[in-house]
């Protein structure tokens, strides 16, 4: 048998360490190859896109693959699409892996926005200096905003284009509560800027956020796929895949 999972999160690499063990089985996983060094689960690793659905569905036939997982960040929103479509071609059943997203407590000053537009559009009414979480991607959007400071967090350097007045932090979660409130204090953060991915490794954020007052521009991940299965975590999809496959 053979599952392909689509990686490159937490939750994918413990699903690989889940399956690894199982006898006869042949486990794939493929990274976009967008973060320098990253971490390889266990099996066999691919880099690199597929082509769009068609190329993945040629791919899914080609390899004989049981089990489609995607298991991307809750905001690949396109690769979910190609995955969803490519397992319907290719006649391959699809379980989405997600973290649940993050829900705000008492004290929270939680700002809900749609796009990373919507939260460019709304900073300038919150603050001047902003603790910027979304990833090096979607930089483009608060390029314009020369009156206010970023202090930009994510893996890989940032490329242009992207807010003038900036200063990179170039780090990997998971990070701790006190690190996230030192470094909102240090810089004098008025205002944080995140994507709803859900998960404890760089929650200490909202929770100095929290402590300290200050608004949170939160980001709204986009849905699953229409019909596609979701499991919260490794456990519950590798229990799935189990099922899926023992018949066989």
């Amino acid at each position: 048998m053979h599952v392909l999972i689509l990686g490159g999160t937490t939750e994918a690499r413990r699903l690989a360490e889940l399956l690894a063990p199982t006898p006869d089985l042949t486990l794939t996983s493929s990274l976009a190859g967008r973060v320098t060094g990253p971490r390889l689960p266990p099996g066999e690793v691919r880099i690199g896109g597929f082509g769009g659905a068609e190329g993945l569905a040629a791919w899914l036939r080609e390899h004989r693959v049981d089990v489609l997982v995607d298991a991307t960040h809750p905001f690949a929103a396109t690769i979910s699409l190609h995955a969803a479509r490519a397992a319907a071609t290719a006649q391959v059943p699809l379980l989405a892996l997600r973290r649940p997203g993050w829900t705000p407590v008492a004290g929270d000053d939680w700002h809900d926005v749609g796009s990373l537009a919507e939260a460019a559009a709304l900073l300038p009414a919150l603050g001047r200096r902003v603790f910027l979480t979304t990833g090096r991607l979607g930089l483009a959007a608060f390029a314009a905003l020369d009156d206010l400071w970023f202090l930009v967090r994510s893996v890989d350097a940032a490329e242009p284009p992207h807010p003038a007045r900036m200063e990179v932090l170039l780090d990997r979660g998971p990070f701790t509560l006190d690190g996230e409130r030192e470094l909102l204090r240090g810089h004098r953060i008025d205002v944080v800027v995140t994507k709803d991915s859900g998960g404890a490794a760089t929650a200490p954020k909202l929770t100095a956020a929290r402590e300290a007052g200050l608004p949170v521009v939160m980001v709204r991940r986009p849905p699953v796929p229409e019909g596609v299965p979701v499991a919260a975590d490794p456990e519950t999809a590798a229990t799935w895949i189990g099922e899926l496959l023992r018949p066989a």
